[in-house]
C-alpha cells in the first residue's frame, strides 16, 4: 500500500491531503520522496516563520530534550518563563497563559472573559462574519461559516456573530451585557481581509461606552508576520486579551493567551489549566524563533517583502482582469482573490514546484516563512503569470 492508501485506511477523513510526500525541509523548500524540491509559500499555514529545519530551532529543541521533555505545570520552568518574558516585552501585555494550540488559546480567552464579566453583569461574546478562531465549541459559537458549523450545534448560549467591518451592525449588536468582542485584525482563513480603520474606531468608542473586553485573535497574524509584533499595532488597537499560536512554538504545538493589566488577576489557581500547555521543548523552540526574528530584523523584512509581493500581485490583477479580482494584504499575509475557484491555480502552481494555499474558495493565500527573499517572490509571481492565462474562461 502507498503512504496515501495507508493514511486513508487509518485516519478519520478530515483532511484533503496533497499528492506530495515530503521527506525533509530545508529553509524555503520542501523535498519530496521522489526528489522534487518545492518552494513553500505557505509555511505550514503561517507556522514555520524561519522556514524548515532552521539550525537555531533544531539546536534549541535538541538541547532542551536532553534536559527534560515534560514536567507538568506544578513546576516553574525556565523555558516557559523566558518565552513568556519575550512575549510580554514584544506585546506590552501583562500576563501569559500557555496552551497547546490556537483554538485552546481562544477557548481560554473566552472563559477568562466570561469570568471577568460574571461579576459585572456581562456574559455575551461577539465575533464577526467570515472569521475563523478554531474548531472547538467556544470558537465555533462566535463564527458564522456553515462549512465549520453545520451539524455540530447547538452552540454556546450568549455567543453570536456580527457582519465584519459593518459599524452600524456593531453599534446595534453590542450593549451593557457584552463581555467581549473577538476580532481578527486581518482575517486569515477568511481570505486575508483587513479590518477597516473606521470599524476599529467604532469598536474603541463602544468599548469606552459599554466597558467590554476586546480579544484580538493574532494566531495567524502575530509574532511579526505583518511587520509588527501584533497586527493590532497597525490600527492602534490595544486589546485586553490576545491569542497567539502558530509560529510561537517554532513548529511545535504551542498557543498563548496574553492579558492586559485590566485582566491580570482574573484567573486564580484551579480556575484554568492544562497538562501539556507550555511544553518546555516547544517553549525552547519558541525562544529560538522569537530571538532570531528580533536579531535578524525579520519583522522589518516581512514588511518590505510583503510590500514587494503585494505590488507585484496588483500588477498581476491589472494584467489578468478576467481572472483576478483583487490583491490585498498586510506584511507577509498576502492574498490574490480570483473570479473563480482557487483550486485549479493551487494545482497548477504545485505542478511548477511552488506550494500555495487556497482559502475562502476563491482566494490564493500566501503566508511564507519570514525568511522569504525577493527571488522567491519573483519566482512565484512569474509562475502565476504562466498559470493564469489558461484559466481565462473560468
Amino acid at each position: 500500500m502507498s503512504l496515501h492508501d495507508r493514511e486513508s485506511a487509518a485516519f478519520f477523513h478530515t483532511y484533503k491531503r496533497l499528492p506530495v510526500t515530503p521527506v525533509r525541509g530545508e529553509g524555503m523548500e520542501l523535498i519530496a520522496a521522489d526528489g522534487t524540491r518545492y518552494l513553500d509559500m505557505f509555511g505550514g499555514i503561517a507556522v514555520n516563520a524561519l522556514g524548515h529545519a532552521h539550525p537555531r530551532v533544531v539546536r534549541a529543541i535538541t538541547e532542551q530534550a536532553g534536559r527534560y521533555i515534560h514536567l507538568s505545570n506544578y513546576f516553574a520552568q525556565e523555558p516557559q518563563i523566558r518565552l513568556a518574558e519575550l512575549l510580554l516585552r514584544h506585546s506590552g501585555m501583562a500576563r501569559v497563559f500557555f496552551a497547546n494550540s490556537g483554538t485552546e488559546a481562544m477557548e481560554g480567552a473566552m472563559k477568562l472573559a466570561r469570568r471577568w464579566g460574571s461579576t459585572r453583569g456581562k456574559h455575551a461574546i461577539i465575533g464577526f462574519s467570515n472569521a475563523f478562531h478554531g474548531r472547538t465549541f467556544g470558537p465555533l459559537s462566535i463564527m458564522d461559516r456553515p462549512n465549520y458549523r453545520d451539524g455540530f450545534g447547538p452552540f454556546l448560549d450568549g455567543c453570536s456573530s456580527l457582519p465584519f467591518n459593518d459599524a452600524d451592525a456593531l453599534r446595534a449588536g453590542v450593549g451593557p451585557d457584552t463581555a467581549a468582542v473577538v476580532l481578527e485584525v486581518v482575517q486569515g482563513e477568511g481570505g486575508i481581509r483587513p479590518v477597516s480603520p473606521a470599524f476599529v474606531a467604532t469598536l474603541k468608542e463602544l468599548r469606552q461606552k459599554h466597558g467590554f473586553l476586546i480579544i484580538a485573535d493574532e494566531i495567524q497574524s502575530g509574532a511579526g508576520r505583518t511587520g509588527k509584533f501584533l497586527a493590532s499595532e497597525h490600527v492602534a488597537l490595544t486589546p485586553d486579551l490576545v491569542t497567539l499560536a502558530k509560529p510561537i512554538g517554532g513548529g511545535l504545538p504551542l498557543g498563548a493567551i496574553l492579558g492586559a493589566p485590566s485582566v491580570a488577576d482574573i484567573l486564580q489557581p484551579g480556575m484554568h489549566g492544562t497538562t501539556f500547555g507550555g511544553n518546555p521543548v516547544a517553549c525552547a523552540a519558541g525562544i529560538a524563533t522569537l530571538e532570531e526574528i528580533e536579531e535578524q530584523g525579520l519583522m522589518a523584512h516581512a514588511r518590505a517583502m510583503g510590500e514587494m509581493f503585494l505590488t507585484q500581485l496588483q500588477d498581476v490583477v491589472a494584467a489578468f482582469p478576467g481572472v483576478c479580482k483583487e490583491a490585498r494584504g498586510l506584511g507577509l499575509m498576502v492574498a490574490l482573490e480570483l473570479t473563480g475557484e482557487a483550486d485549479p491555480v493551487v494545482v497548477a502552481m504545485r505542478d511548477r514546484g511552488i506550494l500555495v494555499n487556497g482559502t475562502d474558495r476563491t482566494v490564493i493565500r500566501f503566508v511564507p516563512p519570514l525568511i522569504v527573499q525577493p527571488e522567491h517572490i519573483n519566482r512565484t509571481v512569474d509562475a502565476l503569470k504562466q498559470v493564469l492565462p489558461a484559466l481565462s474562461s473560468f
